[in-house]
């Protein structure tokens, strides 16, 4: 295995749900090359990938798809903020949870929904009321404490909420 193969299969296993683009940013190897030494890794069986919301994060073996969705979505600074908020509260409404957060009810239901599609989440029905509520907060909350988001993670979601923000305006 090449060196910089070597330092891509590191990084990743150092990083779990590490995004391509942090990959290459992180160890400073050109976008191409990135590309390439995954590609080989993947093919080998040495990592595994998984896209979640447009985005491609690697993982090294040993994770399952719940793991791996789990970890992508809380490296997200606002869906991690909306898991804590449920595991405090247990479950609440969206429009409960957008304001608790201080941020549009949209950018809330999307997060949401991201939770709901990888079974992390689930709508409940009362009446007329729906509330939404973790369906694996023990995973989660192991995961929140080994994963923290990259600086370029939290900007993207901070521009995010603040278009949110003024489109709501």
């Amino acid at each position: 295995m090449t060196e910089t193969r070597s330092q891509v299969r590191t990084h990743v296993e150092s990083n779990p749900g590490v995004h391509f683009n942090a990959v290459s940013r992180d160890l400073d190897i050109a976008t191409g090359q990135t590309q390439y030494h995954l590609r080989r890794l993947l093919k080998r069986g040495s990592l595994r990938s998984l896209e979640v919301c447009g985005r491609t994060h690697y993982f090294p073996n040993g994770y399952s798809r719940t793991e791996q969705a789990a970890i992508a979505l809380l490296r997200r600074e606002t869906t991690r903020e909306l898991v804590m908020l449920l595991l405090d509260r247990e479950t609440d409404q969206p429009a409960e949870l957008a304001d608790a957060a201080d941020i549009a009810r949209s950018t809330v239901e999307w997060h949401l929904s991201n939770l709901i599609e990888y079974d992390l989440a689930e709508k409940v029905y009362d009446g007329r009321t729906v509330s939404v509520r973790l369906t694996r907060p023990d995973l989660l909350r192991e995961t929140l404490v080994e994963i923290d988001p990259s600086l370029p993670d939290r900007l993207v979601d901070r521009f995010s909420r603040l278009v949110d923000s003024l489109l709501e305006q």
